[in-house]
């Protein structure tokens, strides 16, 4: 994914905390804005109480790599916020996770919804 896909600025991550709506599970809080934008752009917060960097590092490469293989809605700025359960998740489970996610709020481009089996 290239640099437009990303949130880079603290500014747009404030915004995004403020005014955005949030959805969470057990190993995930996802917090969502429009942009107003032809794309959507993704931002990873994953603090220290995850774990130590190998692991914080391995989580951000997990949700990228999700990202980078789940179809959205474009005109979104989506923040990710792992909580501690995220660190000896699997790939799998945080599949799922993001999946439900972005289902709860709607943000998953309809095709791929009707492929995917419902998850909650």
């Amino acid at each position: 994914m290239s640099r437009e896909g990303y949130l880079t600025k603290s500014e747009q991550y404030a915004l995004v905390y403020d005014k955005g709506s949030s959805w969470a599970n057990s190993s995930l809080v996802m917090k969502a804005l429009p942009n107003g934008l032809t794309l959507s752009r993704y931002g990873f917060s994953v603090s220290k109480r995850v774990g130590k960097a190998v692991t914080r590092n391995r989580v951000k490469r997990l949700l990228r790599e999700i990202l980078r293989l789940t179809p959205l809605k474009s005109g979104w700025d989506i923040i990710f916020i792992a909580r501690s359960g995220a660190a000896n998740a699997s790939y799998t489970a945080l599949e799922k996770s993001v999946e439900g996610l972005l289902s709860q709020a709607q943000l998953l481009v309809e095709e791929y919804e009707e492929i995917c089996p419902k998850v909650n």
